[in-house]
């Protein structure tokens, strides 16, 4: 029989924290269609097609908790949802976004389901989900899969899509110390840390690296005057013009000498230690056609070492690697190198790998060593003998522990003095556990933006942890980079509630950034009328350098429909948990599922934040046990259970008595201040007046704001509230 293909009805990112986690997911609706009365089990022959397809399901340890689980459950019987969650989530970790995270829930629907999967990169987990139903109805169905090309491709698509190794070292350094990121491209820029408190990287620079610096890096003649000036070994050389002018410099330098250009990177257009005149000149068309000016220079012996400064410290070193090959009597030098270098597994022309492969039409340094041997490359060299391919070598093993303290200090001053908070500085030198004085050892060259990979993954050695370095020359200990954020779930009030508490917190000579129903506000200017209780409103706040703290009112079709806008919070204040009737479009259709939807709000509170909880609401008052910091309960009276029982542990809680607003923690109670003008009415109290009130107050004593503040700020709202919103002011064309 063959089965129907599994349709896709609906598929959402969710960007941030959400129903399902903290993390972005992709959320994709499914018809399985007949399928859902064909559990795995009753399918012949699909077990052992999809296990041998993805041997690697074995690591699936499912509910069961065990490796196998979920290989386990397949055997005995499980649906097509299920299986199509674990081999998105394989093909993702087979592409190189390793994850593990995935649900699979039927709906109120006939074989409709929510499955759920962790992604790391959008575009990347929408083609493996689409890729895994292709592989899944071919297991069902016996129909052929290209399993290897489907993962090439997929692995492909994630190299291009996703961020690079150096940046993604240092992005999930930052995420191990709880410091925020947000990617503000396609490429590597990434934004490390939240409005004013931000600092942004672009793989290994930072918005500390000197556009100066940069450019003096690149200019190799003006980093040896500078580094010359400064007492720092730099090879003795010059700028020569010409092939006639190279030789008269390398007379007048001394043989040997090597010829390098002065703005390339990663040594291309190099030839070292030459001594003939046609060496020289050959060397000189070599450097000119890599760079816009030729330098020759004294050579110096040794091995070249790239070393590693992050705000004027050393944490990383790496020691290059001649690349030789040794004939067999029958293979060409273009062969030997193919066996013999290009065939390691470390080698590759992705940034993933630490190898560089060696194409001889590409590189004439190669060739021009090749005949200094007096070797071709279609050449057959004789059984043992050895021949020269790449004298500089690739930088693969780490040295950092043998690195002599002389060695690291100037290397460390040849970054200050180009001005790099990160640098690259490369050091020849025969013996890095020497200074270089005893052995004429020299730094050759300064580098900006230095590549990682090599110290993230030597192919000799310990790994370094590079990234944590930078992150911790960015954020001194201690500091994640984060603003006061409060966010603010429900249904009653939360943009009267999201208001004031952006005017208490303007009070404190904040600038304030606030994401709600009413419009996008950045302190008293309206940025945007529109409804911006979203996501991408959200991000906006997140991104300005300008924003000091932030209030976010998040709804329960916001948090299903996209996720909220920030991972953690200071504050989570959740008002209801009512209006349950109007998520139908989201399978949600009572009180119980829309408590798991707004408990999201208090599960991203920070440990030392609190969650502001309306006391009135039984479901609201549930959340107080999940949340990681503190609680604050509020509500009309004091006789309200949660509040009693919450105080009886000590807690701290906000109520009204006749007119005032009392303040608890525990058995000891005072009046906090009186009831403001605008949470009244002819009849008395506005309630819902007063419970947002009740509401902002719980979230500025948990934010410690003085209470003089509080006070002169809840006497002003209603007048600052009725005075015109400054927009953005319109530009103009010229007439």
């Amino acid at each position: 029989m063959k089965y129907k293909d599994i349709e896709f009805l609906r598929i959402t990112p969710l960007r941030g924290p959400n129903i399902w986690t903290y993390r972005p997911i992709i959320e994709a609706w499914v018809d399985i269609g007949d399928l859902e009365d064909a559990p795995s089990n009753k399918i012949p022959g699909f077990y052992e097609r999809l296990s041998a397809w993805l041997p690697s399901l074995i690591e699936h340890r499912c509910s069961e908790g065990e490796r196998g689980g979920f290989l386990q459950r397949l055997r005995e019987g499980t649906w097509a949802a299920h299986i199509l969650e674990h081999v998105t989530l394989e093909l993702q970790n087979l592409a190189g976004q390793r994850t593990g995270f995935g649900k699979a829930r039927q709906t109120s629907k006939h074989g409709i389901y929510k499955v759920v999967v962790r992604s790391r990169q959008e575009q990347v987990t929408r083609a493996c989900l689409a890729a895994a139903r292709d592989l899944l109805m071919a297991a069902i169905n016996d129909t052929p899969f290209d399993v290897p090309a489907t993962i090439q491709i997929l692995r492909e698509k994630a190299d291009s899509l996703c961020l690079g190794p150096s940046t993604n070292s240092i992005v999930d350094a930052a995420t191990e110390r709880g410091i925020p990121f947000i990617r503000l491209n396609e490429g590597n820029l990434v934004q490390l840390g939240y409005g004013a408190r931000q600092r942004r990287i672009w793989t290994a620079e930072t918005d500390s690296t000197s556009a100066i610096a940069e450019s003096i890096s690149r200019d190799k003649d003006l980093t040896k005057t500078l580094l010359t000036s400064c007492g720092v070994p730099v090879p003795e050389g010059r700028i020569v013009a010409s092939p006639e002018d190279a030789w008269e410099a390398a007379e007048d330098i001394g043989l040997p000498v090597a010829v390098k250009p002065t703005d390339a990177n990663h040594a291309r257009g190099v030839s070292l230690e030459l001594t003939l005149r046609e060496q020289v000149e050959a060397a000189y068309h070599v450097a000119l056609a890599e760079g816009s000016e030729v330098m020759v220079e004294r050579y110096v012996p040794g091995v070249e070492h790239r070393l590693l400064v992050v705000g004027n410290r050393l944490v990383a070193a790496t020691r290059g690697e001649t690349a030789s090959v040794v004939g067999d009597g029958k293979s060409t030098i273009v062969e030997l190198i193919d066996s013999q270098i290009n065939s390691d597994p470390r080698c590759g022309e992705d940034e993933f790998s630490p190898i560089e492969p060696v194409h001889v039409e590409r590189e004439p340094a190669v060739l021009l060593e090749l005949q200094r041997q007096g070797f071709a490359p279609d050449s057959v060299p004789s059984v043992g003998k050895k021949v020269l391919i790449i004298r500089y070598g690739n930088l693969a093993d780490d040295v950092t522990d043998e690195v002599h303290p002389d060695v690291a200090e100037a290397a460390t001053l040849a970054a200050r003095v180009v001005g790099l908070d990160i640098a690259g500085i490369d050091i020849v030198a025969e013996d890095i556990s020497r200074p270089l004085e005893e052995q004429r050892g020299a730094i050759v060259e300064v580098n900006a933006g230095p590549g990682l990979l090599m110290h993230l993954k030597p192919a000799k050695g310990k790994p370094r942890p590079v990234g944590q370095a930078i992150v911790d020359s960015l954020f001194p200990a201690g500091d994640k980079g984060r603003i006061p954020i409060v966010g603010i779930a429900g249904s009653k009030g939360t943009s009267l509630t999201a208001r004031l508490m952006s005017w208490l917190l303007q009070l404190t000579g904040k600038h304030v950034g606030l994401s709600c129903r009413d419009g996008l506000f950045l302190d008293k200017r309206m940025v945007d009328k529109r409804d911006c209780a979203n996501w991408a409103a959200g991000q906006r706040l997140l991104i300005n350098r300008s924003v000091d703290a932030a209030v976010f009112e998040n709804g329960a079709a916001m948090i299903l429909g996209e996720g909220i806008a920030y991972d953690r919070c200071q504050v989570g204040i959740v008002t209801d948990a009512e209006g349950a009737e109007s998520l139908a479009d989201f399978d949600i259709h009572n009180a119980e599922q829309l408590y798991h939807v707004l408990r999201t709000q208090v599960d991203i509170v920070l440990p030392e934040g609190a969650a502001v909880l309306n006391a009135a609401d039984p479901l609201v008052a549930r959340m107080a046990e999940l949340c990681d910091g503190d609680v604050i309960f509020y509500g009309l009276t004091q006789d309200l259970p949660a509040i009693a029982a919450h105080r009886a542990r000590g807690g701290r809680a906000l109520y009204l008595r006749e007119s005032r607003i009392m303040l608890a923690t525990g058995a000891v109670e005072g009046p906090f201040m009186e009831l403001p003008v605008f949470a009244t009415n002819k009849d008395g109290t506005d309630s819902e007046r007063a419970a947002c009130l009740l509401a902002a107050v719980g979230a500025a004593v948990a934010l410690d704001i003085p209470v003089e503040t509080i006070r002169v700020g809840i006497d002003t709202f209603e007048q600052e509230r009725k005075r015109p919103l400054r927009s953005r002011p319109r530009r103009v064309a010229n007439q």
